[in-house]
């Protein structure tokens, strides 16, 4: 007979946990998992803007790349809902402070 156990997973902050910034996620899948390509796209150079007027791109430096199961993108979908919510919810109580009528 096996036994039961609920818990909680909560992330250990006690190593190298050094939080990094994106501010650009890519998403691709395989049928086994799907990934998550964070990059960190930085103000174009005048070179970088002419590169991108041929070949319609832009090259950003990859920060992280995570490969999740599909098993914990419902998870993950939840989650990020919630987050946007109360960011919404905080935003509308705390509306930033912008001057009202024209502007002299």
């Amino acid at each position: 007979m096996s036994k039961q156990i609920n818990f909680t997973i909560v992330p250990d902050d006690s190593g190298d946990g050094a939080r990094t910034y994106a501010n650009f996620c890519a998403v691709a899948h395989t049928p086994f998992d799907l990934t998550l390509t964070f990059c960190d796209v930085r103000p174009l150079s005048e070179r970088d803007v002419q590169n991108a007027e041929v070949s319609q791109t832009v090259r950003a430096p990859v920060i992280a790349r995570v490969a999740l199961p599909f098993g914990v993108i419902p998870g993950l979908v939840a989650a990020l809902q919630e987050q946007l919510r109360l960011f919404q919810e905080s935003q509308a109580a705390n509306p930033p402070n912008v001057p009202r009528g024209p502007l002299h």
